[in-house]
């Protein structure tokens, strides 16, 4: 979060020298932190939904309708959840949301059209109309990859923000 503040507090700088104080940013690529926390990738996934179908075959589960995920603090909400299962036919390897797709951990939020989190690296990327908020700034671009082991991000694919100055 320290960097984001950073970055916040130098482009709140140049938006006063430059122009307007609450000024739009663009760029290809920002890099952010999430959650103010690490996430413990170990910690058990819990998932609800109206529906699910299992297929031994190929290794996948799919959760239908008002689909909740929740490890630890971090919470997923999504339309469809496909869960594909490790090696073992035990553990979580990846889960797939899509159809409005809602991630927060603590202050933070972030919504897409898409999401992809890969239990074992801890890594979430989310595609389409990614919207970021952290606190009253919010960061908009087409892929946010975040680190939940380091509580890190990057965003990328015309990244847009406006800074409020005084916010976080």
């Amino acid at each position: 979060m320290a960097f984001f503040i950073r970055a916040l507090a130098a482009a709140a700088i140049l938006g006063t020298l430059c122009g307007p104080l609450a000024a739009p940013v663009a760029a290809q690529e920002a890099k952010i932190a999430f959650g103010g926390l690490s996430q413990d990738t170990s910690l058990p996934v819990e998932v609800q939904a109206d529906t699910l179908s299992v297929n031994n075959a190929d290794g996948t589960a799919v959760f239908d309708g008002n689909v909740l995920v929740g490890q630890g603090e971090m919470r997923l909400a999504a339309a469809r959840v496909t869960v594909e299962y490790g090696t073992d036919g035990k553990s979580i390897a990846r889960l797939h949301a899509t159809g409005g797709v809602t991630i927060a951990n603590l202050a933070d939020a972030a919504e897409a059209r898409e999401a992809v989190y890969t239990i074992d690296s801890g890594t979430i990327v989310l595609t389409g109309d990614v919207l970021l908020t952290q606190g009253q700034s919010a960061l908009s671009g087409q892929k946010l990859t975040i680190n939940l082991k380091d509580g890190t991000g990057v965003m990328e694919g015309r990244v847009s923000t406006t800074f409020i100055p005084g916010g976080n």
